[in-house]
């Protein structure tokens, strides 16, 4: 109270105010008890108000507990506009931190395990709903969290920050081979020592020099330069030991967050007919089996014993918890392991319900 009265602005020379004065009637003095009452409950409720500890509920939101107001919609508003976010995403953002009761939405923005679990939250919160247009939210909601994504800068600078099972693809040569991450953990990296086509172990010289490139969690694609030191096993597993580095180079970033998977899925072929100006797409009634290695909103690569070339549109169908998802793509580029054939699709057209499950997947959020 004291410090609202010390910020009023100084009385003008000539405006004091008599008691006696005929404009200072009973009428002004009621108006001025209303704004001071107004006043005062706004200060009792702002020092009642929880400042830390567990939401309503049991929740509990990491850089989260209590609402902001007006004040925090605005910040949060601030930070979207720096980040690019369009209307629609801005406003999402504001729903999200208000349902998880973030006070602090610098730290969550900046703090991809938080983000996710706010945003996993009002997904579950709007999949539970029964607005009509829960699809249509829902599609806002991971297209601001993939801009919020896309928008945050890495930070790793050493392989030692390295998380466990993130997909390395080490070049030797002319040679790309696909290891897995066992520990970063230690004085080495240990990775799966590589296989050939037919399941044996190829083991590179001690000493070679080799490039190894991988992309985190959050999509950010890195390289660098390492050397193979030996040969060990690890978990009863046979794994290659490389040396660390502390020159990590920032190479891309995917558009869409992927998940490497095994899912089953059908496959269509389908065909264009007609003339230029009246085009349709028939779906072929022969079914393909393959499996999806790993997915994303914008395509996915899928193993297939059947050769499929490239530039191909099919529709492909697969079962995400108990829901059929389905979409069209086409072939982009293929590779040859063997007796299988692994495909890399691009989505062209993706049913909105179908788009939702998908990122549902892709970002964990959903129950499996």
């Amino acid at each position: 109270m004291i410090d609202f009265f010390l910020h009023l602005p100084p009385l003008q020379q000539g405006t004091l105010i008599s008691m006696e004065d005929p404009e200072f009637n009973s009428g002004t003095l009621i108006g001025m008890g209303v704004i001071l009452a107004v006043i005062v409950i706004v200060i009792i409720i702002g020092a009642r108000r929880p400042t830390g500890g567990k939401r309503k509920g049991g929740g509990s939101g990491g850089g989260s507990a209590g609402g902001g107001g007006l004040f925090a919609s605005l910040a949060v508003h601030k930070i979207a506009r720096n980040l690019g976010l369009n209307s629609d995403q801005a406003n999402m953002l504001v729903y999200v931190f208000k349902t998880d009761g973030v006070i602090e939405p610098e730290k969550s923005v900046n703090t991809p395990a938080l983000l996710d679990r706010h945003f996993r939250r009002t997904y579950r919160e709007i999949e539970n709903g029964k607005a009509a247009d829960s699809q249509r939210r829902l599609a806002i909601l991971f297209s601001t969290r993939n801009a919020l994504e896309n928008s945050i800068l890495g930070g790793i600078s050493s392989t030692r920050q390295l998380r466990d099972d993130i997909l390395f693809t080490i070049n030797t040569g002319k040679e790309k081979i696909n290891v897995r991450l066992a520990s970063a953990k230690g004085d080495y990296l240990f990775v799966e020592t590589p296989k050939n086509v037919l399941g044996s172990l190829i083991k590179i010289a001690k000493g070679t020099r080799i490039t190894v490139m991988f992309f985190t969690k959050s999509n950010k694609g890195f390289s660098f330069e390492t050397r193979v030191i030996g040969y060990s096993s690890y978990n009863g597993h046979p794994i290659m030991q490389l040396a660390h580095s502390n020159h990590l180079r920032f190479l891309s970033q995917r558009r869409y967050r992927r998940r490497h998977s095994v899912i089953a899925c059908s496959l269509y072929l389908v065909y264009v007919e007609g003339t230029k100006k009246k085009q349709r797409l028939v779906v072929d009634k022969r079914r393909l089996q393959g499996s999806i290695q790993d997915i994303s909103m914008g395509g996915c690569s899928m193993k297939m014993m059947a050769p499929i070339r490239v530039g191909a549109r099919f529709k492909i169908e697969f079962i995400q918890g108990d829901v059929n998802v389905a979409a069209l793509g086409q072939v982009l580029r293929t590779n040859k392991t063997g007796l299988n054939t692994i495909i890399h699709v691009k989505f062209l057209k993706i049913p909105l319900r179908s788009m939702n499950l998908i990122n549902a997947f892709v970002y964990e959020y959903g129950r499996e």
